[in-house]
């Protein structure tokens, strides 16, 4: 199933969430419509509700929450992006400028916050403390794990350990919440949802390594974004992290500076370094098993066209080339 079926499958459901999505965003304040508008305009993939979304629809839900679910996951998603582009000091995001690019710094941050403050006022609307619960922690996972990558940024010493640390929770957990309330709405087995849980865990890690992969060797106009970014940023990823790990002593000490400079001109140097360790099929192959082990999670779950798309979504997370 490819990710065009996947979302002619959705479409419907997914055009409940935008309209939520975009009725939510309207405020008295006109520069949080532009803002919100931008945003909106951006497009995106809407991965993070589309799961949501799936899930519920595998475990048979056929009520209305998802979508107001949906529509906080993809909020809480959104207003990190906002501040991760303030951070970085990023100007090009999904092929458009970015919001601090193009209204400061400032609003970004607040217009940010004004998503998170959307998305507690929807699951207030939801009126169940467990869900309530789960998305604060998760959104306290997403605001560590932040702040851990920061602690990191120009630091060649990173391992692979910590690196999956950071991933996990600033992708991984926002993943995992948005399959696992789906299962707990549809009143799923405890059980279910821990599958569930773990479906989302994994695959969120699967997406996020290969995202870091495609930052060396990505389309930047399919991607939206400037190739190189996590190393003008000063980030070591997996590819680098690992072909660190396997260089000799003289190129060891060249690619420690460059991540200690944040120097991008360097790239070719760092690519030369990565394809002489196979850091890239390593990286993959790292994705490809989360990958699996997502799908294994979902081994209980009834066949249904929902299932077979949250399995292709598995998948389309490693394979996909933006």
């Amino acid at each position: 199933m490819s990710i065009e079926s996947i979302q002619t499958l959705a479409r419907a459901e997914m055009q409940q969430v935008d309209t939520l999505i975009r009725a939510r965003l309207s405020s008295e304040v006109l520069l949080i419509n532009q803002i919100s508008e931008h945003i909106i305009a951006a497009g995106g993939k809407r991965l993070r509700p589309l799961l949501t979304v799936l899930a519920a629809k595998a475990m048979g839900y056929n009520g209305q929450q998802h979508t107001a679910l949906a529509a906080i996951i993809e909020f809480i998603h959104t207003a990190t992006l906002l501040h991760d582009d303030v951070v970085d000091e990023s100007d090009l995001r999904r092929g458009r400028k970015t919001a601090n690019a193009l209204w400061g710094n400032a609003p970004s941050v607040l217009v940010g916050d004004f998503l998170y403050s959307r998305a507690f006022q929807l699951m207030i609307e939801l009126d169940s403390m467990s869900i309530q619960k789960r998305l604060a922690d998760t959104t306290n996972q997403i605001a560590e794990g932040e702040v851990l990558q920061l602690l990191h940024v120009h630091n060649p010493n990173i391992d692979e350990a910590t690196y999956r640390h950071v991933i996990e929770r600033k992708t991984a957990v926002l993943f995992s919440a948005a399959t696992g309330l789906a299962a707990h709405i549809a009143n799923a087995t405890e059980a279910m949802q821990e599958q569930m849980n773990a479906f989302g865990l994994h695959l969120g890690l699967a997406f996020q390594i290969a995202d870091d992969v495609l930052d060396y060797t990505g389309d930047s106009d399919a991607l939206g974004k400037n190739l190189g970014d996590d190393l003008h940023e000063g980030k070591a990823t997996l590819p680098l992290i690992h072909a660190l790990s396997l260089a000799d002593e003289t190129v060891q000490i060249r690619l420690r500076e460059i991540i200690e400079q944040g120097d991008a001109k360097a790239m070719p140097e760092v690519l030369a370094a990565i394809e002489q360790a196979g850091s890239l099929q390593y990286s993959l192959e790292q994705a490809q098993q989360h990958a699996q082990l997502a799908k294994e999670c979902l081994h209980a779950v009834p066949d249904s066209e929902w299932k077979q798309a949250l399995l292709a979504l598995a998948d389309y997370s490693v394979s996909r080339t933006y």
